[in-house]
C-alpha cells in the first residue's frame, strides 16, 4: 500500500507527522497515568511512560477559557487513572508523543467529538475515518453540546494558535515548539506539568519522571 506522507505547520498542538503506512499502523495495551489537557494524556506501556496526542481531533488550548478546562475535565471523568486502554496509533509527531486513537470499550476521541469538546482535525484526518469524525461533528453542532454553545462554535484551536504566534500559552508550549531545560525552570511540580503535556525530551530515562534533579 502506498505510504501516505503528511506535512504539517509548526503549531503547538499540531502532530508534525512523520510518513506514515497501514503496515506500520499498530496497537498498542497501555494504562491511564494522567491527563494532560483536552486531547494529551499520559500512559503506561512496557515499562515506560508515553505521552499521548489524540488523533483525528482537536480539543480546545488551555487559555481558550472555559472550554479547554471542560474538555481536560471531561477526558477525566472518561479515562480515570488507572483505566486500561487500547492505543490505536498512528504515528509519532516530532515531539515524541504518540498520535492515536484512545479505546475504552469506545473510542474516546471520537466521543469527544460527539460531546462538542473537541473539533473534528480537518486537516490531519487522513489517517482517520473522515466520515465518522465529521458525522459526529455536525451532531453536536447541531445539539450545541460543549465548544457549539456559542453560534457557530468557538474560535478553533488550530485559528487561536495562530492568533497568538510567539506569545506563551499557559499550558506552558508555544506554537514555536519552544524546548525547556531542567536548570530553566527550576521548579519540579512544573516540570512533571511540562512532561504530562508533551515535551518528552524532559525525561531523558524515559521513566515516566522529568527532571529527577529538582526533586526536593
Amino acid at each position: 500500500m502506498r505510504a501516505l506522507a503528511i506535512v504539517l505547520p509548526a503549531l503547538a498542538g499540531g502532530w508534525n507527522l512523520c510518513c506514515c503506512s497501514a503496515a506500520q499502523a499498530q496497537s498498542l495495551k497501555a494504562t491511564v497515568l494522567s491527563i494532560g489537557d483536552g486531547d494529551t494524556i499520559r500512559v503506561h506501556h512496557a515499562g515506560r511512560a508515553l505521552t499521548v496526542r489524540l488523533a483525528c481531533i482537536d480539543a480546545p488550548e488551555t487559555a481558550q477559557s472555559p472550554y479547554g478546562q471542560q474538555a481536560r475535565r471531561y477526558l477525566q471523568q472518561r479515562l480515570p487513572i488507572g483505566r486500561q486502554v487500547t492505543l490505536a496509533v498512528k504515528t509519532t509527531d516530532r515531539y515524541g508523543r504518540t498520535v492515536a486513537e484512545v479505546i475504552s470499550e469506545i473510542n474516546i476521541n471520537l466521543v469527544l467529538v460527539e460531546d462538542g469538546q473537541a473539533f473534528a482535525y480537518r486537516q490531519y484526518l487522513g489517517g482517520c475515518k473522515a466520515k465518522e469524525y465529521l458525522d459526529a461533528e455536525f451532531r453536536a453542532s447541531r445539539r450545541r453540546f460543549g465548544v457549539w454553545q456559542v453560534e457557530g462554535g468557538i474560535t478553533r484551536p488550530w485559528d487561536f494558535r495562530k492568533g497568538r504566534s510567539g506569545a506563551l500559552i499557559p499550558d506552558g508550549t508555544t506554537p514555536g515548539g519552544r524546548r525547556y531545560s531542567c536548570k530553566e525552570i527550576g521548579s519540579y511540580t512544573r516540570e512533571q506539568e511540562l512532561l504530562r503535556q508533551g515535551h518528552t525530551y524532559l525525561d531523558s530515562n524515559r521513566d515516566g519522571e522529568a527532571c529527577e534533579s529538582l526533586r526536593r
